[in-house]
């Protein structure tokens, strides 16, 4: 929570990368590829590889949350290491988890460290596509991709602020147009993704999984680029080439001979996920239109009409059309809202006005106008601490000093509107669940979603059972539909 405050120091300026990029580029050396046994120019050793994996790995966790789902995360673990212990790099403190995330999405950061959503588990159908995707995301590790485009553009150091380091004012909306998986990740190019797709198909078949399972996951990813409820395709497929040219290099491989397997493990796989969250979670809040209400903790907060908002595990976030102004709701780490006003002011960098105590909406609240030194420039703003349900809740909203009196009218209705829920509707939602069905006929796609509806629409369902339309389901076969929970 004192990151956000901290950011507006420019703690990340210009000036403080200028030595370790120095350190690192005299550290400069030609490794050995694990995967090539070619010579590669690296800045970035081995032991330090792991630590940036070690180092991003809670954080991770902390900004996405975990699955919490023990036998499903000890599953992929265990999936994982043996792929990876038969890979080039088997002594790499391999660490794959489950991140509470409904996206569509695997990824991996240097070091060993593997993280797949639950968005993406939902729509596998096989444990072979799992270990497609786990096989990929390894190749990426064992081929060092991250660490060499790293060290191609001289940013051994990049933490979760990437993209941010030279605008730290910008860093507390800085992730609006994703989930947040995206920080970690440097665009891969064509040749590293086929190769990471290479690696990840002989990864796989070593463990006997029949190849054509991943090049079902490619169509269904090609599917679920373009499907509902905010899927989006994973940033290991997103690049070039295309999802389904992939598939068919794949199937190309598989006719010549060169990949084979017989191991798909479908109905275990299926029954592993069976009651598992689907789509994005109310309980932990949601938008309806522009106000963000949370369930669980019970407020409201009401955004201005037009802003780009994103609900994080760590903080809510709303930016202006123009980009101009922005609002943060987070939990401050303090005894009281007056203490948290206060510990905010005493932060250094920042000057505050108008400190003053009230009751609003039924809260006890302590606000504070403010002015933050930052490295682009002073930002101006206020800032309200409000007790409810037992925690302090901290509500930051600012703008360049220059565009704060066009802004502050919004920002300051926005951090009245704090508020506490009682409507029923509200504090009972529940997340929608995985269920399945064993069909006790044949019956195309469209014939099964009318017989067993679904909270979602038919083109998901199609997309979640790598079906297409008008595809008949054959009798006797386990099919994945969305229902709603229950408290």
């Amino acid at each position: 929570m004192r990151d956000i405050t901290r950011r507006f120091q420019g703690s990340l300026g210009i000036k403080r990368l200028a030595a370790p990029l120095i350190l690192f580029a005299a550290a400069a050396s030609c490794a050995i590829n694990p995967v090539t046994g070619e010579r590669q120019f690296v800045l970035i050793s081995e032991s330090q590889e792991i630590q940036m994996g070690r180092d991003a790995d809670p954080q991770i966790a902390a900004s996405l949350g975990l699955y919490e789902d023990e036998g499903l995360q000890r599953y992929v673990q265990e999936l994982g290491n043996r792929m990876a212990l038969a890979s080039e790099r088997p002594n790499l403190p391999w660490t794959f988890r489950i991140v509470d995330d409904a996206t569509v999405n695997a990824f991996a950061v240097p070091g060993g460290f593997i993280y797949v959503t639950r968005g993406i588990l939902a729509h596998f159908s096989s444990e072979a596509e799992l270990a497609g995707v786990l096989g990929h995301e390894i190749g990426h590790v064992t081929a060092r991709h991250s660490v060499s485009q790293m060290s191609r553009t001289q940013l051994a150091q990049l933490g979760l602020g990437v993209g941010t380091i030279l605008a730290p004012d910008l860093a507390p909306y800085a992730d609006l147009a994703s989930t947040g998986l995206g920080l970690l990740f440097l665009s891969y190019g064509r040749d590293a993704e086929r190769q990471a797709d290479d690696l990840g198909l002989g990864y796989m078949t070593r463990q006997g999984y029949d190849p054509r399972e991943m090049a079902a996951t490619f169509g269904m990813l090609a599917a679920a680029s373009g499907a509902q409820d905010g899927e989006r395709i994973p940033g290991f497929l997103s690049t070039h080439p295309d999802p389904l040219s992939r598939r068919d290099e794949i199937l190309r491989r598989i006719s010549a001979g060169e990949a084979s397997g017989t191991r798909v493990e479908r109905e275990s796989y299926l029954r592993r996920i069976e009651g598992m969250m689907f789509g994005a979670n109310p309980r932990e809040g949601f938008f309806r239109e522009s106000s963000f209400l949370h369930p669980d903790l019970a407020f409201q907060l009401d955004f201005p009409d037009g802003w780009q908002t994103v609900n994080q595990k760590i903080a809510v976030r709303g930016l202006s059309a123009e980009s101009d102004a922005a609002i943060v709701l987070t939990i401050a780490e303090a005894a009281s809202a007056r203490a948290g006003r206060d510990a905010f002011a005493a932060e250094q960098g920042i000057t505050t006005s108008n400190l003053r105590d009230e009751t609003l909406n039924g809260l006890r609240s302590s606000r504070a106008s403010f002015a933050a030194n930052t490295e682009s420039g002073v930002l101006v703003g206020e800032a309200a601490f409000y007790e409810h349900r037992g925690l302090v809740f901290l509500i930051l909203g600012y703008a360049p000093d220059a565009r704060w009196q066009a802004r502050a009218g919004v920002v300051r209705a926005a951090l009245d509107s704090f508020r506490p829920v009682t409507d029923a509707s509200v504090l009972g939602v529940q997340p929608d669940r995985l269920a399945l069905v064993r069909t006790d006929r044949a019956m195309t796609l469209e014939e099964f979603h009318q017989r067993f509806p679904s909270r979602v629409p038919l083109a998901t369902v199609a997309t979640i059972n790598h079906l297409g339309s008008g595809q008949t389901i054959p009798a006797g076969a386990l099919v994945k539909r969305v229902v709603a929970g229950t408290p």
